[in-house]
């Protein structure tokens, strides 16, 4: 578990959303959104007496209408307001108020999503209710059983991700700037909103104590059943997400931005498997010279094996020497006189096409059976051996450069691994030198700077890509198992 607080928390006891709105009556809420939450409660309280209620009554039960009692005034409550109106009415109280929802599932982040919408697009209501639905239905889309093992359930994951998204909904601050942002990602789900904790992360996770900012919109998502009172939600998705391993679950509190933002970082077996298979086929390029020997001294063991037993040359059945059929067989031998190769007419000893010719004899280099390229003969090992070890040394003088590099690399990214906060100036900076030095993919550079993958994507690399100062080895193929980032050589260099 990561945890990061900046700033203390915010300790204010005061809830924003019982302000009473005196101007604002049931005809500014979308009754379908309305509709929609009765018959939800309906169908798990069928029995309750507010069934029978009249919508003001209804919405006042449930913490959505108000009364001013020394005034007799009355209205939607704040929390009323951003459950059940729309998005442009909702902008009129809040004008900070946006909801969005992002999704992309592409390894290589360019800035394009497959799946967006917000509250401004017009096509639905825009409000708290109909977003939580319509978000949470896509944030468990194709969230199966690839993401989860023995430790815990498809179920148990889903119901994390509806957790952290009510989590973002109940205590963002909706005067705050930046709007709630909900992201989906290959190997992430981010959720973003305005306002820090009332009280401090510990207590937060240690669970039974709530200091809710918007307490009547979690009244109104408990009425339903999508939450619990004792104020343990989020520690159950700490301990439910641990299970992808130390520091799956992110927590950050940042000061400057007055935002709260939960990381819960997956990684799907399918994707594990990916990169084992991609490691094995890595690994296969670096041979060392004493596996070049061996795989060349083991060859005899090997099925097509020019020294194999059943297909050897030197095999008894199929010898050159071979009684039977061979070269020197009395009736079929290259020497018989009736067929011999050495027949006056089809001699291989004539002279313009003998095979002792001087440009085509059969001990020709180029044609030669013990010649380098063609050898059989294990005698000529030697030669082979006398090539492996010439390159060999090659290979060592290669892997000294390519030590050099990579010890430039981590001198590169020093200062990044020794300041935790740089500006995005200076860790672009960084980025484009390393990338300068050799093509780098994004768990490479992740570990060389001590980032997470997805704060490089998002925070640098999209805009270095964008500002064509680095581009991608395979720019038609974004999921390419061996995709990296390059420096962009400038012209005349």
């Amino acid at each position: 578990m990561n945890i990061n607080v900046n700033d203390p928390p915010d300790y204010s006891s005061v809830p924003q959303d019982n302000v009473i709105l005196e101007h604002y009556g049931i005809n500014e809420l979308n009754f379908e959104s309305i509709k929609n939450y009765r018959d939800k409660f309906s169908s798990i309280k069928p029995r309750h007496p507010w069934n029978g209620l009249e919508t003001k009554e209804f919405l006042y039960k449930i913490g959505a209408w108000g009364k001013v009692r020394n005034t007799n005034k009355e209205g939607l409550t704040l929390a009323g307001l951003l459950m059940f109106s729309e998005e442009r009415i909702i902008t009129e109280v809040l004008p900070q108020y946006f909801l969005e929802y992002r999704e992309s599932l592409e390894e290589i982040m360019t800035g394009n999503w497959s799946q967006r919408f917000t509250s401004q697009d017009g096509t639905w209501s825009g409000n708290v209710f109909d977003f939580y639905f319509k978000t949470s239905a896509d944030l468990a889309a194709d969230f199966n059983d690839s993401y989860t093992d023995s430790s815990f359930t498809q179920s148990d994951a889903v119901s994390c991700l509806h957790e952290a998204l009510i989590n973002a909904l109940v205590h963002s601050d909706y005067y705050g700037e930046g709007g709630i942002v909900i992201e989906k990602e290959r190997n992430l789900f981010r959720f973003s909103n305005p306002g820090l904790f009332r009280i401090s992360v510990e207590q937060a996770l240690e669970g039974n104590i709530s200091n809710l900012r918007n307490p009547n919109l979690f009244k109104m998502f408990l009425l339903i059943g999508l939450c619990k009172r004792t104020g343990s939600g989020l520690k159950k998705v700490e301990i439910t997400w641990e299970n992808y391993g130390e520091g799956a679950f992110d927590l950050t509190q940042a000061p400057e931005s007055e935002r709260t933002v939960l990381m819960l970082h997956v990684k799907s077996n399918l994707i594990e498997e990916e990169e084992l298979v991609e490691e094995i086929v890595e690994s296969d390029h670096f041979l060392s010279f004493g596996d070049e020997i061996s795989l060349m001294e083991s060859s005899a063991d090997v099925d097509n094996s020019v020294n194999k037993e059943d297909n050897s040359y030197n095999k008894k059945g199929i010898s050159v020497s071979n009684e039977d059929d061979s070269l020197n067989k009395g009736y079929d031998s290259y020497n018989n006189n009736s067929n011999s190769y050495n027949t006056d007419a089809n001699s291989f000893n004539k002279e313009d096409n003998s095979v002792n010719k001087e440009n085509s004899p059969f001990v020709s280099t180029s044609n030669s059976v013990n010649s380098e390229v063609h050898v059989t003969n294990y005698e000529k090992i030697d030669i082979t051996r006398i090539d492996s070890i010439d390159e060999q040394k090659e290979k060592e003088t290669n892997l000294s450069s390519l030590k050099e590099v990579e010890e430039e690399l981590w001198e590169i990214a020093e200062l990044a691994r020794r300041k935790r906060r740089l500006k995005p100036s200076t860790m672009e900076e960084i980025i484009v030198r390393l990338c300068t030095k050799r093509p780098l993919r994004l768990k490479e550079m992740a570990y060389l700077l001590e980032r997470t993958p997805d704060g490089l994507r998002n925070n640098y690399l999209v805009k270095l890509l964008n500002d064509e100062k680095i581009r991608l080895k395979y720019p038609d193929q974004l999921n390419h198992p061996k995709q990296a980032y390059i420096v962009v050589k400038k012209q005349g260099n």
